[in-house]
């Protein structure tokens, strides 16, 4: 994270297609101006998180930093909509630099497939029988067998996604952590998932893959009848976000871990 002060004089906005978050766009538009994307200083996104995911692959290595209010209807990585002092506002703001995923996916007829996710790389059953999957942390075999409709790998970023509706655990933004939760698992029993550190490689093969066919997905991108995949963060790719101050986070994240 970096505190010191930015000037963002040249502001594109984005908006997510509904009419609440364009209606925004175009307030916004009038009061401070609007540049191309290859001109912009700083992305001001108008949505919910599924557009600042977008935002986010979109402008992946560009060196442009997201800004994203709140005009959607899941706004967990927004900040709150207000269009009073947004260059001051942005000029406050804290930046925060992620990494995403990269997926490295082997499908049953040998072909390699390569996927960067944001979000989380999941692993998902394709037919009504139950996935088997053994796990291997470092080329050290941790789970020898999980039977479970899916498994996913997600970022700090991701971990309110799907790994939150998942049960696994939210992770702070700043945290050097991967978490990897079991969906729906049968056995063992016992098992919720892990926390592992950001700098390990995850790798996944599917046993019994003829009979218990898996799909692989990296965000948006998905492979079909795959027999193995690997997971492992992308230090040497970034993508930048600008969060107010007072936008709470680390209060949403408590939050969140203590309701029942």
């Amino acid at each position: 994270m970096n505190d010191s002060p930015r000037r963002f004089e040249r502001i594109a906005f984005m908006a997510s297609g509904t009419p609440e978050a364009e209606a925004a766009r175009a307030r916004l538009i009038q009061r401070y101006g609007d540049v191309s994307e290859d001109a912009a200083d700083v992305i001001v996104a108008l949505g919910g998180d599924g557009l600042m995911l977008q935002t986010l692959h979109h402008f992946r290595d560009k060196g442009v930093p997201i800004y994203g209010m709140h005009r959607g209807s899941v706004g967990f990585l927004m900040n709150t909509y207000r269009e009073d002092d947004l260059r001051a506002r942005l000029a406050n703001a804290t930046h925060v630099v992620i990494h995403p995923l990269m997926m490295e996916a082997v499908d049953a007829a040998g072909v390699r497939y390569s996927a960067p996710a944001i979000n989380e790389v999941s692993l998902l059953r394709q037919t009504y029988q139950a996935a088997k999957l053994r796990i291997s942390i470092d080329g050290k075999v941790r789970l020898e067998e999980l039977i479970c409709d899916g498994v996913l790998v997600a970022t700090p970023a991701g971990s309110t996604a799907y790994n939150l509706s998942a049960h696994g655990p939210i992770l702070p933004l700043g945290a050097a952590l991967l978490a990897l939760t079991p969906i729906s698992p049968f056995r063992p029993r016992r098992w919720r998932g892990a926390l592992v550190p950001d700098r390990a490689t995850i790798q996944i093969e599917i046993l019994e893959a003829d009979k218990r066919p898996v799909s692989a997905v990296a965000d948006h991108k998905e492979v079909r009848d795959i027999i193995e995949v690997t997971a492992r963060l992308d230090k040497t790719s970034s993508m930048d976000m600008l969060f107010d101050p007072d936008h709470g986070l680390d209060e949403r994240i408590l939050r969140e871990q203590f309701i029942y």
